[in-house]
């Protein structure tokens, strides 16, 4: 029932006011059994999408509350997937039905709905082959979001040539916001930082080994910038791909009302 659909039952005296007011409450939220209560309002209500965190949950359970937000919004993106609860997800949709990560670690379900398209472009870029993973869940999250997004992987400051070469990508692209994923020492995020003239999220990743293992050098790395960029925490793919598609969504609003030049 619609908000207005509620207040106007209650003028007509069809409800009493406990009634209407747990009416309005109960809205924007679907419970999946006793487990869960999936957010369908969030992105209105504050741009970001819902989504579906699979670490520490059951298979069972991912699938039953992936049905359930597939039957509500049309998609459905869960991150933190491991082989066991992948496997579930194939096993309960249809294989043309599923968008993967590279490494299947996040995925879309769907009902044949398509994801919007913002008009927002958002670059993702990691530091290493082995920080593609978390970057992988920024670009799905940033695509589901509705931005285009265009990937430069393992351009790591080791071999910075590769980068450069890769710069082309870059401009072509024009991106409203650009991630960079990096482990170890986490000094890419600077770097780019340093070369373009759009908003750089840092992204922590929790490889390298020895002191600061496990993201902590990368974080404090990208934190003591010298260079202006915002961070997220360690492994937060979700988090930095909502971030910077919030900044594109916004960029592609401004220039489908003319309020600025396209850049």
């Amino acid at each position: 029932m619609e908000v207005e659909n509620i207040l106007l039952a209650f003028k007509n005296g069809e409800i009493e006011l406990e009634k209407a007011n747990a009416e309005i409450r109960s809205m924007g939220y679907v419970p999946v059994s006793d487990i869960a209560k999936i957010d369908t309002f969030r992105k209105h209500r504050t741009g970001i999408m819902e989504a579906i965190l699979a670490e520490g949950k059951q298979p069972d359970d991912i699938v039953e509350i992936a049905k359930a937000q597939v039957n509500a919004m049309g998609r459905a993106l869960i991150t933190r997937l491991d082989k066991e609860s992948s496997k579930a997800l194939e096993s309960e949709f249809d294989p043309e039905n599923i968008e993967w990560s590279i490494h299947k670690t996040t995925a879309v379900v769907n009902d044949g709905t398509p994801a919007p398209r913002s008009g927002g472009k958002v670059a993702i870029i990691s530091a290493g082959t082995a920080d593609i993973m978390v970057a992988e869940e920024a670009r799905m999250v940033a695509s589901e979001m509705g931005c285009e997004t265009q990937t430069v992987y393992d351009v790591g400051v080791a071999g910075f040539h590769r980068f450069v070469n890769e710069m082309l990508k870059l401009k072509d692209c024009k991106p409203d916001a650009i991630v960079v994923a990096a482990g170890r020492e986490g000094t890419l995020p600077t770097v780019v930082s340093g070369l373009v003239d759009v908003p750089v999220i840092g992204l922590p990743v929790s490889t390298g080994y020895g002191a600061g293992a496990k993201g902590e050098a990368a974080l404090l790395s990208m934190l003591q910038s010298c260079s202006v960029l915002s961070v997220v925490n360690i492994d937060g793919g979700f988090v930095a791909g909502s971030f910077a598609a919030r900044i594109a969504n916004k960029m592609a609003e401004m220039r489908k009302t003319g309020s600025m030049e396209d850049n």
